[in-house]
């Protein structure tokens, strides 16, 4: 690891005049490392991935991305950081409904400027879907959904990974799946930023971040720590 990736410094939001999202939030993430973050419903953890995934602005404090500061940033160059920057996966799967697998996950291509069909079969069969290519998303099932998704999210060669609640829609089997997906991006050194309310998967990453009322109350390492015991 190089250094932090992501360094928050007092990240506040302010969503109504007495409505604080995130309150003076100081973090600093390792590049490579694999962070989750918990904490209750409400309680700013999905607010804080929206700063780090460029899809909110905060109400003030710096957040620097890869020596960037992203708060400085306009509209046109905060939309364009994000797609050469961040893959984002959410609990939902928002596909476009009426195109293929492939054309979902070239479509991220055509807003980088650069379509690669070859690159987006690639991505497909790195996720298990090579066979899945000309399926539109009502002939997948929710694990195959989320799996183009994360095929999507990649497809650019993002360093960073945010996802919320990547199994939250997903049966067992499909989610241990979709997790052992995103222990391989790990394993080659992608950053990764996973919100989770389950504790098993909490302990999966080397950093736990646990949030209440905005802030972040609780930065522990786990076992799976590099160098850790």
């Amino acid at each position: 690891m190089d250094g932090p990736i992501i360094r928050m410094q007092g990240i506040s939001k302010l969503y109504k005049p007495d409505t604080w999202a995130l309150r003076g939030v100081d973090l600093e993430l390792e590049k490579g490392s694999w962070v989750t973050i918990m904490g209750p419903s409400g309680s700013g953890k999905t607010t804080l991935l929206n700063m780090i995934g460029c899809l909110d602005s905060p109400t003030s404090g710096s957040l620097l991305i890869d020596g960037t500061d992203v708060t400085k940033l306009g509209q046109k160059a905060l939309a364009s950081f994000r797609r050469e920057n961040l893959g984002l996966v959410f609990q939902q799967y928002h596909m476009v409904p009426y195109l293929t697998a492939l054309e979902n996950v070239m479509l991220a291509q055509y807003y980088h400027s650069v379509v690669d069909e070859a690159g987006a079969v690639e991505a497909l069969e790195r996720v298990g879907l090579g066979h899945r290519l000309t399926h539109t998303p009502s002939q997948l099932s929710g694990g195959e959904q989320q799996r183009v998704c994360i095929a999507r999210a990649l497809v650019n060669d993002q360093e960073i990974l945010l996802a919320d609640e990547p199994t939250g829609n997903l049966d067992k089997k499909n989610g241990e799946i979709v997790l052992d997906l995103i222990k391989d991006l790990h394993d080659d050194d992608h950053t990764i930023v996973l919100i989770t309310h389950n504790p098993e998967i909490a302990t999966m990453g080397e950093v736990l971040v646990e949030f209440l009322d905005g802030q972040a109350v609780s930065f522990k390492q786990t076992s799976n720590r590099v160098g850790g015991g």
